[in-house]
């Protein structure tokens, strides 16, 4: 901005016109001024870019107040609903299905879990494959619903605690050693051989 200074005088009088060292531009012109807009208008088309970035990555990732996507923050834990992949090591204390569904765990190779002691070795290996479930362990259990053991199988012994065994098949049952047992009894109206 130029400072103009405009003096009126009377015919006859003489003034002195003040001296130009006096009058100062104020402002910043040329290109300074040039510079200054465009780095504004920089920072506002990054400003405006930065905004609709982070309201992309909120609606793609399904954020919301109570989580992200499936995934839920409940006051028991996590809940995760719907189909989940995971692409590394899933670590829980405990995973549970929906009451009126069941668990899925589905893999192209195998399933592995591992229960691991307070020193992170692992004591016990269930791996379910393609052609063969394997278990790696002290003792193998089964139980019936009422915890009563069913199936137990460890180093030494392979115990069937049912109140009944019955083995069907063409052949029955084949022992190779002798066997013994405190009763032996045929089926009701039947010949035992």
């Amino acid at each position: 901005m130029v400072r103009e200074q405009y003096t009126t005088t009377t015919p006859g009088t003489s003034l002195e016109r003040p001296k130009n060292e006096y009058v100062y531009k104020i402002g910043i012109y040329g290109w300074r001024k040039r510079c200054l807009y465009l780095f504004v208008l920089l920072l506002l088309v990054i400003l405006v870019v930065n905004f609709s970035l982070t309201i992309w990555i909120l609606k793609v990732m399904w954020f919301s107040p109570t989580g992200m996507g499936h995934l839920r923050v409940t006051k028991e834990g996590l809940r995760l609903e719907g189909e989940s992949e995971f692409l590394f090591p899933l670590y829980a204390k405990e995973i549970h299905s929906r009451v009126d569904s069941s668990l899925l765990l589905q893999s192209t190779h195998n399933v592995t879990v591992n229960a691991r002691n307070s020193n992170g070795e692992v004591t016990g290996r269930l791996n379910v494959g393609p052609k063969m479930v394997e278990f790696h362990g002290q003792q193998f259990q089964i139980n019936s619903k009422d915890g009563k053991p069913l199936f137990t199988v460890d180093e030494n012994e392979v115990v069937i605690g049912t109140d009944k065994l019955r083995v069907t098949g063409p052949e029955g049952a084949l022992f190779e050693h002798s066997v013994e047992t405190p009763l032996v009894k045929a089926e009701a109206f039947k010949q035992l051989r």
